[in-house]
């Protein structure tokens, strides 16, 4: 089973500001978070690399985890492999959390079910060629008119779709449920990466071991 992803981080000191601190020089050891893991450019470019994967109910990025690599604590991998930074605006919300959101955003149920937009369905002649292509976005009046070889006269065409609030919002929830999972077998590459990645080398600014660099400027301290 990996590690979780921040027992991956190297550590950084920087000199405390809390209020039982004593003296000038004393540091707060925390994980550097913005020494921030990633694909390698060569594999995340790589289709072949990845997998399609389909996000299903309330699944979170730990349990797709489990599910591809048997291993939830690879959670973070997944996230990268589709290179999000903020799970709660670019992973799809859970249930509970996106009724939650319907409501704060458009004030009621009432208005959760107004008509966000219209769409036009998808027009054919009577030869059941193509006129006009469905989904498009179109106006409260939307018509088109055009000649019927069929027929043998110009018709006219009213047809349009009422797109809900509520659908418009859950069409935007299902196209963040189709991700992009790395194959099992390139597992090794990432995590080897990782471990390469994020030691910090020696001779590097403010570098005390492999694991940790200190912040030495005592400035800070105020």
């Amino acid at each position: 089973m990996a590690q979780q992803y921040f027992s991956y981080l190297p550590d950084f000191e920087y000199v405390s500001r809390l209020p039982d601190s004593k003296r000038i020089n004393d540091y707060v050891q925390v994980k550097n978070i913005f020494k921030r893991a990633a694909i390698r450019e060569d594999i995340f470019e790589e289709l072949a690399f990845f997998t399609k994967y389909q996000i299903e109910g309330d699944e979170r990025p730990d349990n797709v985890a489990n599910n591809i690599y048997n291993d939830p604590n690879l959670d973070w991998l997944v996230m990268l492999a589709n290179n999000y930074v903020n799970y709660e605006t670019e992973w799809p919300l859970d249930q509970q959390s996106f009724e939650n959101y319907l409501l704060s955003k458009y004030g009621s149920t009432e208005n959760i079910y107004k008509i966000h937009h219209y769409e036009s369905d998808t027009i054919r002649d009577s030869l059941t060629n193509i006129v006009f292509p469905g989904g498009k976005t179109v106006d409260s009046d939307f018509s088109i008119e055009f000649f019927d070889r069929g027929l043998n006269q110009i018709v006219t065409n009213r047809s349009k779709i009422e797109v809900t609030n509520l659908t418009y919002e859950q069409r935007l929830q299902d196209e963040k449920r189709n991700i992009f999972v790395l194959k099992g077998r390139y597992l090794g590459l990432v995590l080897d990466d990782l471990e390469e990645l994020m030691p910090y080398k020696k001779g590097s600014t403010q570098y005390v071991s492999d694991s940790l660099v200190r912040g030495n400027d005592i400035r800070l301290f105020s």
